[in-house]
């Protein structure tokens, strides 16, 4: 039996579904376990590094809300549906992790200038059994990754976490041997560190977004320029470009064409449609289409007298002539 497209996309995104919940689940074990871990061993890098954890998972969740609102229609209060939610959960997000990081790093000020004792040993053990859960989350997001932006983003937020895992087992291994307390502060400024710039990554993206910004990475006289090129347009103007969400980009125009494709204007727009979606990713699109060249014709169209054959009456034409 054959499958239509239809039935391809969306064993595509049950697939995809699939994977996110169980990396979701997987970094929920690591969360508590370094929670709880940070907690019994009072090691701050280890509770450094389950915020890391938490702004992940965190981003994983948003990435699978976001799969299912994608799946509901829009409406006539909401014609966009649901999919700027996603961008104010990000913004809050933001902000809370960012306070989180602050903390943090506030806590690992006091811890140097008063190195308390830790427990590097079974520090050492729930921050290796976090790098392991860490891996199978990536390795559950991998295979997507190359296809579909949305995974890929999650998946280097879960290796992200793999790499703070391993700053939390060398500084176990470290303090094991050597009794170097402070420098279980010191991970946790490089963690926090990192955590800052996340969350100042994650508030300026949707910020921006909601600031009705252009996309991350795309110039609007290169995609004008592009639109230039379409056999048929003449000159495009009034161009805006903007994020509905994280994954689907928008774009308005006015679209100046040749007088000679007045009658062909459908498919210049579909050849425009079709070269933004190749090109820049933008799905949405609402284009205006004008002939400026048209409009500097003479508004009034002159007459020309066509004498007609003999025996026929002139005054049958509509002008009169006076004798």
């Amino acid at each position: 039996m054959s499958h239509g497209p239809l039935t391809d996309d969306l064993h595509f995104d049950r697939s995809i579904a699939g994977r996110f919940a169980w990396a979701i689940l997987l970094t929920t074990l690591t969360l508590l376990a370094e929670v709880i871990g940070g907690i019994w061993t009072n090691s701050l890098a280890l509770l450094s590094d389950a915020a890391h954890v938490f702004l992940d998972l965190f981003a994983l969740i948003l990435s699978l809300v976001a799969i299912k609102l994608a799946s509901y229609p829009a409406s006539d209060t909401r014609t966009y549906g649901w999919h700027r939610a996603e961008v104010f959960a990000s913004f809050i997000n933001g902000i809370t992790v960012f306070l989180m990081a602050a903390g943090i790093m506030y806590e690992a000020a006091v811890r140097l200038s008063a190195p308390e004792p830790v427990k590097s040993l079974p520090m050492f053990i729930i921050a290796t059994v976090g790098l392991v859960t860490n891996l199978m989350a990536a390795s559950a997001l991998h295979r997507h990754s190359h296809d579909d932006l949305n995974v890929q983003s999650a998946f280097l937020h879960v290796i992200g976490d793999a790499a703070a895992s391993v700053g939390v087992i060398a500084g176990g291994l470290i303090i094991h041997y050597t009794g170097w307390y402070v420098l279980d502060a010191v991970v946790s400024i490089g963690i926090g560190l990192v955590i800052f710039r996340g969350a100042w990554g994650v508030l300026r993206s949707s910020v921006h977004i909601l600031l009705e910004g252009v996309p991350k990475g795309m110039s609007v006289a290169e995609v004008a320029d592009s639109i230039r090129t379409v056999d048929g347009v003449n000159d495009v103007h009034h161009l805006n470009i903007w994020t509905i969400c994280s994954h689907i980009q928008a774009l308005s125009a006015h679209v100046d064409i040749a007088p000679e494709f007045r009658g062909r204007q459908a498919g210049v727009l579909r050849v425009i449609e079709d070269t933004l979606l190749a090109k820049y990713h933008i799905s949405h699109t609402t284009l205006q289409v004008e002939c400026t060249l048209c409009e500097e014709a003479p508004i009034i169209k002159p007459l020309r007298h066509r004498p007609r054959a003999a025996g026929h009456d002139h005054s049958h034409n509509g002008c009169s002539h006076d004798h």
